[in-house]
């Protein structure tokens, strides 16, 4: 229970649908007097005090499970490494994958626990070949793309009762009928653990700023900057260049060169990717029988899935979009569908451009 108002809900209807069910509530933080700032962040103090409420409201037990050194070494410390080596990472997509149903579901099997149920909108469907995962009925909040890390064996101990709501709203209305406190509480956004929104300082303070070169795809200098880490391809603003574009257009982040604290700027048709690969892969569920297949690939938890041929081997998975994809970085999660079904996912290790440099 996050102490927002999709999990309250979710625990509601679990309680309603005749499960024992234990509310817990993940503190990742040491820092114990965190206050919520807005609709940033999701494991404030108040935030804790929020979900308490709820499961007093629905006459459940409740604790507070301290997973903050899972969370700093697995999802934090991850997220630190993966921008030094001038990567793109995706915390929420870790947190999933180590925390919430990893060290969470882990626990609560040894306790006696079925199953970790959670306020995410997906679905779950049983077939002959066992359980797949599903988008939810709700396109605008459907979030199996930062689930598409879990296996087969996990979405087997997994319980989403929202999946099926058509809209966001009905589960507030429904959170007001219960006399929920959280039905009218702002969504949760941003990095939990960056709460000020500031990713740049945060990772200045972190590991530290040194000024590099920002050159063109010629490499030619264009300008400097005071950390390699604070930039992520795609990005425009910040970039103060010295020496205009010769078309006097904008110019892009393309790619991050860590080794010599490099950035690469160029064009934004430069940031069009022909193909993506990566070697860290997994299977919601059962794994495709075919080592080629037609599907879609998505890159961001809101972005719209492309066609795709996907090719997967011992090296890991290749996807050759129908049409190029649009600022892509290495370090990011491209989950494949075919429907509405997740197939699986891997982590973005090598891009290809659709542009060729023009020297």
């Amino acid at each position: 229970m996050s102490g927002g108002v999709d999990s309250a809900v979710a625990a509601a209807r679990a309680v309603e649908a005749g499960h024992d069910v234990v509310g817990v509530h993940l503190a990742l933080s040491r820092a114990g007097g965190t206050l919520r700032t807005g609709s940033r962040g999701c494991c404030t103090i108040e935030d804790a005090l929020d979900a308490r409420r709820a499961a007093d409201m629905l006459g459940i037990p409740f604790y507070v499970w301290d997973f903050s050194e899972r969370f700093r070494d697995d999802v934090i410390a991850d997220f630190i490494s993966e921008y030094q080596a001038g990567r793109t990472p995706n915390p929420c997509m870790r947190c999933n994958e180590k925390i919430k149903f990893a060290a969470l579901l882990e626990r609560a099997l040894e306790l006696g626990f079925d199953a970790v149920c959670t306020g995410h909108y997906a679905n779950l469907v049983s077939t002959d070949s066992g359980l797949e995962l599903h988008r939810a009925a709700d396109d605008a909040k459907d979030q199996s793309y930062v689930l598409g890390v879990l296996t087969a064996e996990q979405l087997a101990h997994t319980y989403f009762p929202l999946g099926t709501t058509p809209s966001k709203a009905l589960v507030r209305a429904e959170a007001a009928e219960r006399g929920l406190s959280v039905a009218n509480k702002p969504d949760s956004h941003d990095i939990c653990f960056i709460p000020d929104g500031d990713t740049r300082g945060w990772l200045g303070e972190k590991v530290g700023t040194a000024t590099g070169e920002i050159v063109d795809r010629t490499g030619e200098v264009v300008g400097t900057h005071e950390g390699a880490h604070g930039y992520t391809v795609g990005q425009r603003r910040g970039l103060k260049l010295g020496v205009p574009a010769a078309d006097g257009k904008p110019r892009f982040v393309l790619e991050i060169r860590p080794v010599t604290n490099t950035v690469v700027v160029g064009p934004k048709e430069a940031l069009a990717i022909g193909e993506i690969s990566g070697e860290r892969f997994s299977w919601a569920g059962a794994a495709p029988v075919e080592s080629e297949f037609d599907c879609h690939v998505q890159i961001r938890a809101h972005a719209e899935p492309v066609p795709a041929v996907a090719y997967v081997s011992a090296d890991g998975v290749r996807a050759v979009p129908e049409s190029p994809l649009d600022g892509v970085a290495p370090g990011q999660t491209a989950v494949l569908y075919r429907g509405t079904r997740v197939l699986g996912q891997f982590t973005i290790d090598r891009t290809v451009s659709a542009v060729p440099v023009e020297v």
